[in-house]
């Protein structure tokens, strides 16, 4: 039997129809395994079907109207929290600026090539322009877009860095010269030009990775410095420590620099004893090399995690962001969340979250330590349970939510003592009952969880 319609001689069509069907599977698969799904995925299933249809049996030029017609995967109306404040539309690539705003990184990197050197949301005026990624947000956005029954599509970076000059390459290697020198205004010099040319030119960025001895000859006058006069220069440790995250940022130095012997030592020194920026670009710079899988691990052993729940418990809040988004990147490693456990970071977080600071991000932190037992203990040992049930109650943020329930979940899995507190809390307010109708989908399945581990213990009783 002969088969109809254009797919049978026309390449582009058949390519065409293998991209709807993917498209196609994909919603299908969301629409049948996930019980909250919505309605926007049926509606984009029904779309599909139709431009399948056309491209199976209309002419070449119907076809092509109709599958271009169709955007795939298109933006949905999002929470607001998670649209960029430049372009309004859901962030692919969240960064933090210097002023701790987060912003999509093309439509922020426009703001700053046009010259601006402020913050579009809150006019600050910027220390620096060097963009951190957000990954809590990210991570956010991803299980948001999962919920939703839609790719998170990163974009690719195709960022194309200038040659290397041989007057740049002279200049640079001309300024380590003066690092090595034993005249300190020298080497306060070259530090601070380094600090300069590696935020503005990625290529002495990449100048680094290239020279074997750079970044011992950078740290050199820190050390010197110490063991010579005993005295640390504030001033010189800042723009050593600076130039340690301008170079970070470059991937394929993260190893690099992590690997290099003195560099966690300093970073470890800068948060305990540099100045406000020093600790704040020091904790940076922890949080993008724990970015590499391998630094996490490295960066674990060395005792970091120590000083940064130490700067995290001051409440300094020019470097809270920092220093809890490096404690959250390094604790996605199951071997880091012991060692911040160890080191106190629950009565931290749960002092600052009932204190009501940097509650979000402190809430997220929680939530990754909640698959450690010893984490979990600790919770309940310092109130955690009628904290995290006030906030479900009081709060609107659905992730807050999500994190407390999710805390909740595995309290409630762990120590059977909290059923009490939690059937009171059922009784008084309905607060689980809620967040098991209303919640986001992980909210609804640990609610549920609870709810029905409450309903089983009821059970048993009533027979017992």
């Amino acid at each position: 039997m002969a088969k109809t319609g254009v797919l049978s001689f026309d390449p582009t069509a058949r390519a065409r129809a293998a991209e709807l069907k993917k498209e196609l599977h994909r919603l299908v698969k969301t629409i049948v395994d996930d019980e909250d799904y919505s309605l926007h995925s049926i509606d984009r299933a029904r779309d599909v079907l139709s431009a399948l249809r056309a491209v199976k049996f209309n002419t070449r030029s119907t076809a092509t109207a109709m599958t271009s017609s169709l955007k795939l995967h298109e933006p949905l109306s999002c929470p607001k929290q998670f649209m960029c404040p430049l372009s309004k539309k859901l962030m692919r690539d969240p960064v933090i600026l210097a002023s701790g705003q987060t912003y999509d990184r093309p439509f922020i990197q426009k703001w700053l090539k046009t010259g601006n050197r402020t913050c579009p949301r809150t006019q600050q005026v910027l220390s620096h322009t060097v963009l951190t990624p957000n990954l809590l947000i990210n991570e956010f956005i991803s299980q948001w877009c999962e919920s939703q029954g839609t790719e998170f599509q990163i974009p690719v970076q195709c960022r194309v860095e200038e040659g290397v000059t041989e007057s740049e390459r002279h200049r640079f290697f001309s300024l380590l010269d003066k690092l090595s020198a034993a005249v300190l205004p020298q080497q306060k010099e070259a530090a601070k030009e380094l600090r300069l040319l590696t935020k503005n030119m990625p290529s002495f960025r990449a100048l680094f990775g290239e020279s074997v001895d750079a970044i011992p000859r950078l740290l050199a006058p820190l050390s010197e410095a110490k063991s010579q006069s005993g005295v640390l220069h504030t001033d010189l440790q800042e723009d050593v420590i600076t130039t340690l995250l301008n170079l970070s940022i470059h991937d394929s130095n993260k190893k690099l620099v992590a690997e290099t012997p003195m560099v966690i030592p300093l970073i470890m020194e800068a948060l305990r004893y540099g100045t406000i920026e020093t600790k704040s670009n020091a904790a940076a710079a922890l949080f993008t090399l724990s970015a590499l899988e391998s630094n996490k691990e490295l960066i674990g052993k060395s005792g970091v995690l120590k000083p940064l729940i130490e700067l995290l418990n001051e409440g300094r809040p020019l470097v809270l962001k920092d220093v809890a988004s490096a404690i959250f990147n390094l604790c996605i490693l199951h071997e880091n969340k012991a060692r911040a456990v160890s080191d106190g970071v629950v009565r931290v977080i749960l002092k600052m979250i009932m204190d009501g600071v940097l509650v979000n991000e402190l809430l997220a932190i929680l939530a990754m330590l909640s698959t450690h037992q010893r984490a979990v203990d600790e919770m309940v040992e310092f109130g955690a349970v009628p904290c995290l049930l006030r906030i479900v109650r009081e709060s609107t943020c659905e992730r807050n939510n999500e994190n407390c329930i999710a805390i909740l979940h595995a309290i409630c899995l762990s120590d059977r003592a909290k059923w009490k507190a939690l059937r009171e809390e059922e009784s008084s307010h309905g607060t689980i009952s809620k967040l098991a109708q209303d919640g986001t989908c992980r909210a609804k399945r640990k609610a549920n969880g609870i709810l029905d581990r409450l309903r089983k213990a009821v059970n048993i009783t009533h027979t017992a």
